[in-house]
């Protein structure tokens, strides 16, 4: 039995995910860093394991009421776990943040300046005291309300509605109205109304044009439809909404990415007349304090606000000093060219990552264990440097932190290392090592070591010629400034700099219109589905081939089966019990929900009789269960070249660990961006295509970075264009064209330092990638 005064973490018994039992022993007080190819199980150990458990054991400790009202998480699969202090997680958050979400809101940093405004604000004479809340865009009582607190409005004109006048309203001269049913719908409505829906839209009348495009007015009319020869069409009662009406509604309401991008295209967007832009009321603006409004505060860069605020009174000395303390962890780590309202879309995930290190950073909590989810993923190894003294502040400040982490900079800096392997999936889940690091080198499975201790050289490439260049620019747009930016075609291009410099912005630019791209194909890190109903089968589209060869087989057949039976997300096939789920929700009231196979289908998804078909010897609940690994194997000998192509693409990309029916809710970032880029693979290409991908290496331990580059690398080979936005210099120096951005981030960055071979751009002088791209070259450890 372990002292009460034991310095490690020991943990007995761990069998989440595919961890084999495992048993290991971690000090506390140093920085751990769990590493392992993706797949391994070093998640599952560090935040499936150790922090579920510090989160279980915190919850215990709560009223059950207040427990209620927490999102738990289940008691992991785990014997025993001694020495284990409070945690607190800081994971990858990889939802899309709304475009209400600024730095203000997400380092809490607006809620001080609101503050500071309300108690210690400069108010016009007379004017009564305002509440924090009106000073907040994103409230009722602080948004401005014209714009609702977004700052801009949105209009629409007849040349964006109808790019074509020549045409006539039955010709589909209205863009802008929907396609399908819903837009002859309109149209049959406006020819039951009188209008001349056959006539050139130029010859309208201006009266008939203005009203068709801009009338509020809904008339309801019985509208008679042409008959098609083989169906009866019934008259029906028919709204008519005008085009703009339309386009606003669709762009306000719809959950829709796509038809939202669509009603966009039809809008123009300008500052809002009544704010200019400040998202704010009137009487939140005549407020002000050190001569500015809380909207020109917001706006200034971080370093600048820092230096404006000093309170001449008790009150705004306590809240000016609470800010600037707030402010210089953001500072420190690099961030100091942003300002408070700034959206965080347009940050990077880096920015975004370190903005949430800041907040802890401030916390100034002691004796809890860090869980940190690669802390360095789309980080610069300039701002790696400087991750490094964060992590080593939170470490010297009595916590324990542990680190899920890839890149070798941040495992050479730890104290322990906890190596997960040997490989993914069912082949990994055991601790290879726990120790220092110097160790590690005696670990003969190691994939990790292989990296961590290896001193030759980078390979030569050999540098291939530009089948022609495509210009973009003059770019201006968030730090950018009227830049121009030639990529080579037919090469291997990697576009580097430090977070924050206007790589994302540059590549953003590349459009299908542009001369010399011809297919653009763009591969980012969202999420392939929101709900576990789409998987790894259903998005490759491998799913609708196995469902016609389970649909093709004697007892379907039979039956009568169609492919439909064999989805699990359509009522027939499907247990009704789970509606496809596989699982029922259990409310446990004071404590956490769980979820509990189905009681009818025991987690199979399907009703008895759909899973009495069997293929070779399986049922379709079997075949989903079946890793790609698997999977290639059981359709190795049949007679289904798309099955056979599709697994083939996943295991070349490095995900054979993954299950066919592994839900999308599941999957990291990077193994999302992997399947979209087998989902193209596989297809079958004729012509170039030009493939944009933005961090691809985000989330890849350095031995699956090698099996995605050689995959890229063999798309150039074949004729194609590929364009990185990349960290990792040792993807970089197998570059064959590099695009560097800087020298700094925001206002110091957006300008290109430099651009050609990686050789040349490693002794450009004010790069701040050029040392270290010059160091992956040498390879000296």
């Amino acid at each position: 039995m372990p002292s009460p005064h034991d310095s490690y973490v020991r943990v007995r018994g761990a069998r989440e995910h595919n961890l084999q039992g495992v048993d290991v022993d971690i000090p506390r007080d140093v920085l751990a860093v769990f590493t392992g190819v993706s797949g391994s199980g070093k998640s599952s150990l560090a935040f499936g394991t150790i922090y579920a458990e510090a989160q279980r054991r915190y919850f215990e400790s709560v009223a059950p009421y207040a427990r209620r009202l927490i999102h738990q998480v289940g008691a992991p699969k785990v014997g025993e776990i001694t020495g284990l202090p409070p945690a607190v997680s800081l994971q990858q958050r990889r939802a899309a943040p709304t475009s209400r979400s600024s730095v203000g809101t997400v380092t809490n940093l607006s809620n001080s300046l609101r503050m500071l405004f309300s108690r210690a604000g400069d108010y016009p004479e007379g004017a009564e005291r305002l509440d924090s809340d009106a000073f907040s865009p994103n409230t009722a009582a602080g948004a401005c309300p014209e714009c609702h607190g977004l700052g801009q409005v949105h209009r629409t004109t007849e040349e964006l509605l109808v790019p074509d006048p020549a045409l006539s309203i039955r010709d589909g001269a209205i863009a802008a109205w929907p396609g399908a049913w819903q837009g002859k719908n309109l149209r049959d409505i406006l020819d039951t109304l009188g209008y001349d829906v056959d006539r050139p839209w130029h010859e309208l009348p201006a009266g008939t044009r203005e009203w068709i495009l801009f009338t509020d007015e809904q008339p309801v009319v019985t509208v008679h439809p042409v008959r098609d020869a083989d169906r009866i069409q019934r008259p029906y009662q028919g709204t008519y909404m005008s085009a703009r009406h339309y386009v606003m509604k669709t762009f306000s309401d719809t959950k829709s990415a796509t038809l939202r991008a669509k009603a966009e295209r039809f809008l123009t967007s300008a500052p809002c007349p009544v704010c200019g832009g400040s998202r704010l009321r009137p009487e939140a603006l005549a407020v002000t304090f050190a001569g500015r409004t809380i909207a020109e505060l917001a706006a200034l860069p971080l370093v600048e606000l820092s230096r404006t605020l000093h309170g001449s009174t008790e009150a705004a000395r306590v809240l000016t000093d609470d800010l600037r303390s707030r402010i210089e962890p953001v500072v420190e780590l690099g961030l100091g060219y942003l300002s408070l309202d700034r959206a965080t879309p347009t940050l990077s995930p880096g920015e975004l990552q370190r903005l949430r290190l800041a907040t802890q950073l401030r916390s100034g909590l002691f004796g809890v264990v860090y869980v940190l989810d690669e802390p360095s993923a789309g980080l610069h190894p300039a701002d790696t440097e400087a991750l490094l003294t964060v992590l080593e502040r939170l470490k010297s400040a009595g916590n324990s932190v542990f680190v899920v982490e890839h890149h070798l900079d941040v495992v050479r800096g730890a104290d322990w290392l906890v190596d997960v392997g040997p490989r993914a999936g069912e082949h990994g889940g055991r601790v290879l090592h726990s120790g220092p690091v110097a160790e590690l080198e005696r670990v003969a499975e190691s994939a990790t070591a292989r990296f961590l201790f290896d001193r030759s050289p980078a390979p030569v490439r050999e540098v291939r010629s530009p089948s022609g260049q495509l210009k973009v620019g003059p770019v201006t747009r968030h730090n950018l400034r009227a830049v121009t930016a030639e990529f080579p075609l037919g090469v291997f291009t990697a576009v580097t700099g430090v977070s924050g410099s206007g790589k994302s912005t540059l590549v953003g630019e590349v459009t299908e219109d542009l001369p010399g791209v011809g297919r653009l194909v763009t591969v980012d890190q969202k999420p392939i589905g929101r709900t576990p109903r789409s998987n790894l089968a259903t998005y490759t589209g491998l799913f609708d081939v196995v469902r016609k060869v389970f649909a093709a087989t004697d007892e379907a057949r039979q039956r009568g089966y169609g492919v439909g039976r064999f989805s699990f997300n359509v009522a027939g096939g499907r247990c009704e019990t789970c509606q496809g789920e596989g699982f029922v929700s259990v409310e446990l009231l004071f404590l956490p929900s769980t979820y509990a196979p189905c009681p009818d289908c025991g987690g199979a998804r399907y009703n008895p009789e759909t899973l009495e078909v069997t293929y070779r010897g399986r049922n379709i609940a079997q075949v989903l269960d079946l890793t790609v690994e698997a999977a290639a194997r059981f359709f190795a000998e049949t007679d289904t070249p798309a099955v056979a192509r599709s697994l083939t693409t996943l295991l070349d990309v490095g995900l054979g660990y993954l299950r066919l029916g592994q839900p999308a809710t599941e999957l990291s970032g990077g193994e999302a961006q992997r399947i979209k880029l087998a989902t193209e693979l596989q297809r079958v290409r004729r012509g170039h295509t030009f493939y944009l991908l933005d961090e691809p290496t985000t989330g890849l331990h350095p031995a699956d970075v090698e099996v995605l580059t050689r995959q890229l690398h063999g798309l150039v080979d074949a004729g194609h264009t590929v364009v990185v936005v990349e960290h990792d210099m040792a993807v970089v120096t197998g570059a064959d064209w590099v695009i560097d951005l800087g020298p700094g981030g925001g206002d110091a960055g957006g300008r290109i330092v430099a651009a050609g071979p990686p050789g040349e751009v490693a002794r450009a002088e004010g790069s701040t990638t050029a040392p270290y791209l010059a160091r992956a070259l040498a390879r000296t450890p």
